[in-house]
């Protein structure tokens, strides 16, 4: 027997015994604690949801998921930390796909999307807010755009910061209307959302949530159109941006699980079936409904497609409206 068939026979003796070796251990998962790595501040609608979809997934797996929190430049620092842990399951990410659909367009990445981490499933989508503060004197949509024609650069619309969705949303009102609206850009919506009730510029826009709708309510902030596949049940007069004729700027905050690249399938197909039965049940319909977020689900392969297909359009906005994070 010549040495390299005797190298052949042993390394396809080794892989026959590693494939049923990782077989068996898909199939016995989980045996212990997970770990969900949340890419946002604790006590926000995001950590909330992941919380009570992580209650929901300790009952079903029989295992207990532990929540970690780790926010920081746009969900991208928790996606990494996934996407550098062992690839066995215990180690999920619940965020929104713009560290993987964004994120990469504008700078170089601590992970690569396409190949560290692999989408489990879709949980949710946040709708976008377009709100008047108290500066601002359209009484609606096209009044808006209608004064940004007559008086450029006049309207400001202030976004939680540059790149981020909201930002995208106004390069999209902006190229189609032909309009010149001054962006306001900040770091984050806490000021952003503080500025706007002080009226230091006319629109903003944001992630629906539970502390935006009081100053809805009160009147301090006037809604104007959202981002959404329909119209809202708490907002039913708002139309969308697509109503408008805006379809390309109707965008919401698409949020879901991950897992790191290389994780069995087995596996995988399992937390898609469970995060999917978790998904289904009242209260995390209500929990979510009530926040104005709306629950998605749906296959992995589906979830993988709608990153893609949002990859390739944040990419040509970008470009197109030179978007950088200088």
């Amino acid at each position: 027997m010549t040495d390299s068939l005797r190298r052949g026979l042993l390394a396809a003796a080794v892989l026959t015994a590693t494939v049923p070796a990782l077989s068996v251990a898909a199939e016995a998962w989980p045996t212990k604690p997970i770990r969900m790595v949340v890419s946002y501040p604790a006590g926000g609608v995001s950590d909330n949801v992941a919380r009570a979809l992580g209650d929901k997934l300790s009952a079903q797996l029989g295992q207990t998921v532990v929540i970690e929190n780790k926010a920081g430049a746009g969900g991208a620092i928790g996606l990494d930390q996934v996407a550098k842990s062992p690839a066995d399951g215990y180690t999920l990410g619940f965020s929104s796909i713009s560290p993987l659909a964004l994120s990469p367009h504008l700078g170089k990445m601590a992970f690569d999307p396409l190949k560290d981490i692999a989408p489990v499933a879709s949980v949710m989508y946040s709708p976008i807010l377009i709100l008047g503060t108290k500066a601002n004197k359209a009484a609606s949509f096209a009044a808006l755009m209608e004064q940004s024609r007559k008086d450029p650069g006049v309207v400001r619309w202030a976004t939680a910061g540059l790149a981020s969705l909201g930002h995208i949303v106004l390069e999209q009102v902006r190229h189609q209307a032909k309009v010149d609206i001054t962006h306001v850009p900040y770091k984050g919506g806490g000021q952003q959302m503080n500025d706007g009730l002080g009226g230091q510029y006319e629109i903003l826009s944001t992630n629906a949530s539970p502390t935006v709708m009081p100053h809805i309510k009160s009147g301090s902030l006037t809604p104007l159109a959202v981002g959404a596949p329909k119209r809202l049940d708490s907002l039913p007069k708002v139309p969308t941006l697509a109503e408008l004729g805006y379809p390309a700027a109707n965008s919401t905050s698409l949020f879901g699980i991950f897992a790191p690249a290389g994780t069995p399938k087995t596996v995988l197909d399992r937390l898609n079936a469970e995060i999917n039965k978790a998904l289904a049940e009242p209260d995390i319909q209500q929990r979510l409904k009530a926040s104005d977020n709306v629950p998605t689900g749906g296959t992995a392969a589906a979830f993988a497609k709608q990153i893609a297909a949002e990859s390739v359009e944040n990419a040509k906005i970008i470009k197109a409206a030179s978007i950088t994070l200088q």
